[in-house]
């Protein structure tokens, strides 16, 4: 039986509101990681605390609540909205009866599931581990029990969560320096394009804002594209002619990124992320049709600067303009957004209808005979004048 037939796992979904700014009070976010991890949301809860409960995380009253709802349901798992603590994890399993994963795991596992290439399952299995050698209190919760005796210090589950601890230190280690020899690849390769010149462009945003379909649009790949979170995790680059400019131009997509990504993962994907890194161009695509684009474009802004790239040059690609109301539709197709008080150049296309994609391919072309400062006087004067017209349905 492969993945996609076996039967979705009902979970019900769980977020709370400790009062920042980013929360997802529908929780669609959540729900969308749980289907494309194969289960299937049946209810939501939500709550409000200053801080989180030491042992359960959302408190007992809020966890018998949970419980009875699970039954209810007949729900198989519980996923919570936020990390959860090793302790946390292993109280609200036994309080509720049900296994009960966060966020973090959420996304390690459509990971392990989407891994195609070598480094790709090399990055996974070492954010795995690192995240498994936090949780040996929990998973090993059957053998804490110390067998007594004279001259006997410890017992089996002592010495079994020491052997466990060990084995997955010892992988981690494996696991780094084979990634190591990974990345020297990669660095080899990229000085291969230096020594040619190459003019490296590299697509970045967050996940399931249309990059690998855009990437697809403009080097005609075939690159896995889906309407789902995380459909590319390999990174994937191809030359890309610009008839105007008179040359190629190498072109990379990369994995997506989202909301509190977990740090083990952008460490793991440190030698994937690395080709962002080493780029003369950003294009940062962002789902315009999706209300909280501005806090998407935050949290790239994020990672970019976590990973060294926050200060590269970025041209911003407004994707899925065709899925706009009338009433959001922009009156131009090119303009000048602020991004983090800079103002970046930005156009407004659909990659799946390919609407835009000409004006695209003509900025590309002067970005690559002109050099990447896309930050011109023009570009200033056009700022001022797009913020005075009142020209601004998306902002």
């Amino acid at each position: 039986m492969t993945a996609s037939q076996r039967p979705l796992t009902p979970a019900i979904l769980v977020g709370v509101d400790l009062g920042l700014p980013h929360f997802d009070a529908e929780l669609d976010e959540l729900g969308q990681l749980a289907q494309t991890a194969g289960m299937t949301p049946v209810a939501r809860i939500t709550c409000k605390r200053r801080a989180p409960d030491a042992a359960l995380f959302v408190g007992s009253g809020k966890a018998d609540e949970i419980k009875m709802m699970a039954a209810a349901h007949g729900a198989q798992e519980v996923l919570f909205d936020q990390s959860l603590s090793p302790a946390q994890q292993r109280n609200l399993e036994r309080h509720l009866e049900l296994p009960v994963n966060d966020r973090t795991l959420l996304i390690l596992e459509i990971f392990a599931q989407r891994a195609r290439s070598h480094e790709g399952k090399l990055q996974v299995e070492l954010a795995r581990l690192q995240y498994l050698s936090t949780r040996l209190v929990r998973r090993w919760s059957h053998l804490e029990r110390q067998t007594g005796g004279a001259g006997v210090r410890g017992g089996p589950g002592e010495k079994q969560i020491e052997l466990d601890r060990r084995m997955i230190n010892e992988s981690i280690k494996r696991t780094k320096e084979r990634l190591v020899k990974v990345k020297r690849q990669r660095q080899t390769q990229r000085r291969q394009r230096e020594r040619r010149d190459a003019f490296n462009i590299s697509l970045v945003g967050y996940t399931n804002a249309g990059k690998s379909t855009l990437f697809n649009a403009l080097v005609k790949a075939r690159a896995y594209a889906a309407d789902q979170l995380f459909a590319t995790l390999d990174t994937t680059t191809r030359q890309l002619y610009l008839g105007e400019a008179g040359r190629s131009v190498s072109l990379s997509d990369t994995v997506g990124f989202i909301r509190d990504l977990p740090h083990g993962l952008v460490d793991a994907f440190e030698a994937t992320l690395q080709e962002a890194v080493d780029a003369d161009l950003l294009l940062h695509v962002v789902d315009a049709s999706n209300p909280d684009f501005p806090e998407q474009i935050a949290q790239v802004q994020n990672v970019l600067r976590e990973i060294g790239a926050g200060d590269i040059p970025q041209l911003l690609i407004f994707n899925k303009a065709d899925a706009l109301p009338v009433d959001k539709a922009p009156l131009l197709t090119e303009d000048v957004y602020d991004l983090d008080g800079v103002p970046t150049p930005r156009l407004f296309l659909s990659a799946a209808t390919g609407a835009g994609l000409g004006a695209l391919r003509h900025k590309l072309a002067d970005l690559a005979a002109t050099g990447t400062n896309t930050q011109t006087p023009e570009n200033m004067k056009a700022s001022d004048d797009w913020a005075q017209s009142g020209h601004h349905q998306i902002n």
